[in-house]
């Protein structure tokens, strides 16, 4: 692989990693409710999640799902699930508004509930390797490419949708004062449990 072609690689990583989609979503809801930490905990489960899955794409593994139906949309449907449940949690944060007791509980939740969030709606979300699948070939020689370069390409797309992901978890500790007030929280809440809602929506009526 030439400097030349990872330079273009990573001017469409760049792009898609800035993209909003479920990664981001679930990010900025566990830093609403978990503050830095609970952020940086999502960032650390969704960036794993890439890694599987991108590691799984090298193997050859990942092709064999999505060529298999019923393995693929299963996984597709688990993704569907778990978007909602997130969603429906959100909401439900907001119909109740007491974002007193939910801090406390935040503040001390485990940490492996925010890994566990990031983690699992990024690796149950076969878009992810479906992207995969699409993008990284065209910058593959069949020939002379080796399971290194295509791993390189892979965590690439880990590592700097985790940057992309930290930079937002900064951003929202910066402005925590603002997001403790309870009207903000709450419009918060909704728009994320609606958007998570909405991307469940649409993973499903891709089938």
């Amino acid at each position: 692989m030439t400097w030349s072609t990872y330079g273009s690689y990573l001017v469409l990583v760049i792009f898609v990693v800035l993209a909003p989609g479920p990664d981001t979503v679930v990010t900025l809801k566990n830093s609403f409710a978990g503050g830095f930490r609970g952020g940086l905990l999502a960032t650390v489960g969704i960036a794993t999640g890439n890694v599987v899955q991108g590691t799984a794409v090298a193997f050859g593994i990942g092709t064999l799902i999505v060529e298999s139906q019923p393995v693929f949309h299963t996984l597709r449907w688990l993704g569907v699930a778990y978007l909602c449940y997130l969603g429906v949690q959100a909401l439900r944060s907001a119909k109740r508004g007491e974002y007193t007791a939910v801090d406390a509980t935040g503040a001390q939740s485990s940490g492996f509930r925010r890994f566990r969030e990031g983690f699992l709606s990024n690796v149950t979300n076969p878009k992810v390797l479906a992207l995969y699948l699409s993008v990284l070939p065209q910058f593959i020689d069949p020939v002379h490419s080796t399971t290194s370069d295509t791993l390189l390409l892979a965590y690439t797309v880990a590592v700097l949708g985790a940057l992309w992901l930290l930079l937002l978890v900064a951003f929202v500790h910066t402005v925590r004062t603002w997001l403790q007030r309870r009207s903000v929280r709450r419009g918060l809440d909704i728009a994320t449990g609606a958007t998570l809602l909405g991307f469940g929506a649409a993973l499903a009526a891709e089938g």
